[in-house]
């Protein structure tokens, strides 16, 4: 059975694909190409991928991602699209879907919300309960430097908290824009925002949201 993990992969690979090398994403800085390389260094290069997270091994990690950045493009699509090789955490179904789920749903958005004929798509409410559920567990860590107090609400109310303090900014959105704003995306997703003005402002200005 198809996992969300590999469905937002397949529509990523496509996506890229259509769009091609040049096209712009919404991480700054990054085009298309280098989108893939991040994708596929993160996923098949452990030795350098460290680097995303630890300050210390940033330099590897800018040299990998300078060596994949310089492969065919059509070569990094195919390597998203046949996913990671057997000897990766990732290839195992529920390895992949806990740590791939957010990533390939995000960077397809990056994909498709940097084009200006964009439009939202319907995601099926179990896709957005999975989201959710990532959404939950990683709140507080993808919050944790935002200058103000902040509350994710779901529609139907559930809520989690990203970060204590006061003033409170309560971000109201389907989990799948929910994410999107607690990953830095706050310009591109589709939320409304409650709580004290120029704490609203600060937060959509922080670069401290997400990793």
């Amino acid at each position: 059975m198809s996992t969300h993990a590999k469905r937002e992969r397949l529509l990523l690979a496509d996506l890229l694909e259509t769009a091609g090398p040049e096209a712009p994403t919404l991480c700054e800085g990054w085009t298309t190409r280098d989108l893939a390389a991040h994708v596929v260094v993160r996923e098949r290069r452990p030795d350098a991928a460290g680097g995303i997270l630890i300050k210390q091994l940033a330099p590897r990690l800018d040299r990998v991602m300078a060596e994949y950045t310089e492969k065919p493009y059509e070569e990094l699509i195919q390597l998203i699209r046949t996913g990671p090789p057997r000897f990766s955490p990732f290839s195992f179904k529920p390895v992949d879907e806990l740590s791939n789920l957010v990533e390939y749903y995000v960077h397809t958005e990056d994909v498709r919300r940097a084009q200006p004929d964009w439009a939202p798509r319907e995601l099926d409410p179990v896709f957005q309960d999975a989201l959710w559920s990532r959404l939950e567990r990683s709140a507080r860590l993808m919050g944790r430097g935002v200058p103000t107090g902040l509350v994710l609400r779901r529609p139907d109310g559930q809520t989690a908290v990203a970060q204590r303090g006061t003033p409170v900014v309560t971000v109201t959105g389907e989990p799948s824009e929910l994410v999107l704003f607690l990953y830095g995306r706050q310009n591109a997703a589709k939320v409304e925002l409650d709580g004290d003005e120029n704490a609203i402002a600060k937060l959509h200005e922080t670069k401290q949201l997400g990793i």
